[in-house]
């Protein structure tokens, strides 16, 4: 599979940012797909993930209720919905799937897109 991130950008404190991130190669299917992130000189972090056969989603603790990822398998895309964007959320996004372990580590996963920069100004 092959994964492309897109639709970051610069966005005040307070404003919303939505994420793309298209699969070609092969469909989602019933992969697990998570958002990653990574800000400079840090390590990248898990931020949201859903299971797209039980359409389970998983949330960091730091974005829950602020953040949505959803699908739409006929598009073959995964989203994610940032709104009350803080500048500690700025860093690369990046999408991946999933291949086994523990979700919550960047190593369970495989086939990253080339991430998109998210950057919030205070």
């Amino acid at each position: 599979v092959q994964l492309q991130a897109s639709g970051g950008g610069l966005v005040q404190a307070g404003g919303s940012l939505r994420l793309s991130c298209a699969a070609s190669g092969r469909t989602f299917g019933n992969y697990f797909m998570g958002w990653f992130r990574q800000a400079p000189g840090k390590e990248r972090d898990f931020v949201a993930g859903i299971s797209w056969s039980a359409y389970s989603t998983y949330y960091a603790d730091s974005v829950k209720g602020r953040f949505a990822i959803s699908g739409d398998n006929a598009k073959n895309s995964m989203y994610l919905q940032m709104n009350n964007l803080k500048p500690e959320d700025t860093a690369v996004y990046y999408c991946a799937r999933f291949v086994g372990g523990n979700y919550l580590y960047s190593s369970s996963y495989d086939d990253w897109g080339q991430g998109t920069q998210v950057t919030v100004s205070s």
